[in-house]
Order: C-alpha cells, then structure tokens, then sequence
C-alpha cells in the first residue's frame, strides 16, 4: 500500500510541473539567472554586518547632496499633524549619532534610555508592595491589601539641531556628508540635553534630577518623586575636620541593592576639590582610571563628570550619587527626522534634524543628592 501512494503522489508532481502555468515560471526563472549572471541584474543579497546599505548610500548621495526626495522614507515631526514631517535617518547614520551622543553626555550614558515609537512614553509604578505575612498551616487566610499605583509620564520635547554647509561643499564628492553631519547632530544635541537630564524644567523638555523636588526625609516617609538631601553641615563648603566623612553617609543613605552599579556625578571643578581628600594613612580617597574609557573611582564607585552639575557654592546640590539606571529614564523616539533646506540661508544649506527626548526620575530612593548647606 505504500508502494502505491508514493507512485500516485509522485505521478501528480509529474502532472503539476507539466502544467503550462509551471513551465512558463521556470522560464522567467531561468531568464533571471541569466541576467544576473551577466551582470544585467545585481543579485539582491542581504547585506553583511558593518557594510553600508544601500539604502543610507542613497539617503546621502540623493537626498543630502542633490535634494532628490523619491524613495525616501516620510516621517510626521508634529504630533498635531502627520504633514509636518521629514525624512527618516538611516539606521548606519543614526547609530552613529546615538554612539556619539552616549560618548558625549554623561548622563545618557549611566541612565535607562529606553527607545519608544511615539511621541509619549508612560511607566506604571507601584508604591509599596502587597502586604504578606505568615500563618500557621491550617489557619485561615485574612484578605491582604491592594498595592497602590501610579503613573509616571515622563516630560519631553522636540530636541533639534540645524547645521548648515554650502552648496559647494555638498557637490565635492570627497566631502564626507555623513560624517560631518552624524558629528555635528550629535555634539547640539548632546549639548542640549545633557543640560536638560540635570537640570531641565519640564516644560517643553526633559526634567532633570536636580530639578527634582527634595527632602532631608529618609526613603520610609519621603513622598514618591521627592530625592533625599545629606547636608554638609557647611554652607558652600565641606566640613574642616573629616571632610570626607560626608561622602560617606551620601554613600550608606542609598541602600545596598541600589549601591550594585551606583556612581558619583559631579562637575570638574567639584571633583578637582574631592581629589585633596585623603584618608588617615595619607592615601587619596580618588582613584585615577588605569584603563582608557574607564571612569576614575571615588571610595571605589566610578566618579562620573557632568559640566552641568553646579559649582559648590550656599545650599547647592553639586553632588549625585545613586543608580542611575534604576532612578532616571530618557525616553526618546526611534528615528531621528531630517528635513534639507536650501532656501532659507543661500547659498548654505540646512538640515534641519529633530528628535522627541523625554526624561524623568521614576525611582527617587535610588538617587541621593548631596546639599552644601
């Protein structure tokens, strides 16, 4: 009986491949093989890793160097209507400008960037857990409480940059176009933003930790939102005795699961005022890194500078130190948007890029704020 399937099975393949419809597609295929070997077509293969696609080649040759806009990507810019918009970044040239905006502010490179595709971004949070407890092994069970929860909408806002190049630049077919433009998106925009992540107010753009509200209350009793302060005990300054001590209890304030991968931020002239300290024995509380792209250590926690965390000066808060990827989250749309204008500014021509940047603390235990007051 299996002998007589397989034979009628294999007869109705035959009848199949037979068939007009079949033969006429073998054909076509065998037409395009020939093609493609001649060179007539180009074989279309998935591009390898790390290889330019053809698609970013196009973007910059077409549309960045000559302003021709037909297959390109439209994306909508205005959350209010979908026909203010601009074209999509490729993804090679958007990597590089994401790679040079985590190398160039500090704080996109220690928070929790999370890439969403809308203009919003909203995180549910539960305060407090759900109540347990121990019983014995036949007792009852009493009803436990409801954990409350709330939202948290993360402030954002349009992040732009306008870079302009002449005319004759973009004809110059050595002119890296990509290159130029990926670095100058970046540094704007990291320059931006970086201000905005530590002391943004909310309004239009991210709100920054600093801009925060704060308490000298402990993590039990301080509201939701609110960030804890240790006071120096000196107004604009360190204590004259055991400076160091200070530094300390910044530390032991966050608690231990939120120590794993916490760091200090702080500016350059805070830090050069840290490196002094030293301990009992003589030895520098700050340790330099040994290892190129490794940060310099503080009472072995990385010591992180932000040039936007301000001087030490009366009741400044001029020292962070938490776990930033559990305390703050950036919230950013995928793609970034570039819309080429040549009339505007002749003969130079701008691209005008924009991307939606939102930022917020979601967890105030996990950052401690250190007050010279």
């Amino acid at each position: 009986m299996v002998e007589v399937k397989a034979d009628a099975l294999e007869q109705s393949f035959e009848q199949f491949e037979e068939d007009d419809g079949v033969a006429s597609l073998k054909a076509e295929l065998e037409t395009l093989k020939a093609k493609v070997a001649a060179g007539v077509i180009a074989a279309q293969r998935p591009a390898l890793d790390g290889v330019k696609s053809a698609d970013a080649s196009a973007f910059v040759d077409q549309y960045l160097r000559r302003g021709i806009e037909s297959g390109l990507e439209v994306k909508a810019i205005g959350s209010s209507s979908d026909a203010i918009g601009g074209y999509a970044v490729p993804q090679e040239i958007d990597g590089q400008i994401d790679a040079t905006l985590k190398a160039i502010s500090p704080i996109r490179s220690i928070a929790n960037v999370v890439k969403v595709g809308s203009a919003g971004y909203r995180k549910l949070i539960a305060i407090g857990g759900t109540p347990a407890g121990f019983v014995g092994f036949e007792d009852a069970r009493p009803e436990t409480g409801t954990p409350a929860f709330t939202e948290v909408i993360p402030p954002s806002g349009d992040l732009y940059a306008n870079p302009a190049v002449s005319q004759q630049m973009l004809d110059d077919a050595m002119f890296d176009v990509e290159g130029f433009l990926a670095g100058e998106i970046a540094t704007e925009f990291a320059r931006a933003e970086g201000a905005a992540f530590v002391g943004g107010t909310g309004v239009n753009q991210p709100l920054g930790f600093l801009s925060s509200p704060t308490s000298a209350a402990v993590d039990s009793v301080r509201p939701m939102g609110t960030l804890q302060t240790i006071g120096t005990g000196v107004a604009g300054g360190f204590s004259g005795t055991d400076p160091e001590d200070v530094l300390i209890d910044l530390m032991q304030s966050l608690r231990a699961p939120y120590r794993q991968g916490a760091v200090f931020v702080m500016n350059s002239a805070t830090a050069a005022e840290i490196r002094k300290f030293k301990t009992s024995t003589g030895a520098f509380l700050f340790q330099p890194s040994l290892a190129a792209g490794q940060p310099a250590t503080l009472l072995g926690y990385p010591l992180i500078e932000a040039e936007d965390m301000p001087d030490i000066a009366a009741g400044s808060l001029s020292i962070a130190f938490g776990n930033f990827k559990a305390g703050y989250v950036i919230a950013e749309r995928n793609a970034t948007t570039i819309l080429r204008d040549p009339y505007s500014h002749k003969p130079y021509v701008h691209f005008y890029a924009t991307k939606r940047v939102g930022g917020q603390v979601v967890n105030s235990e996990a950052i401690k704020l250190l007050q010279f007051a």
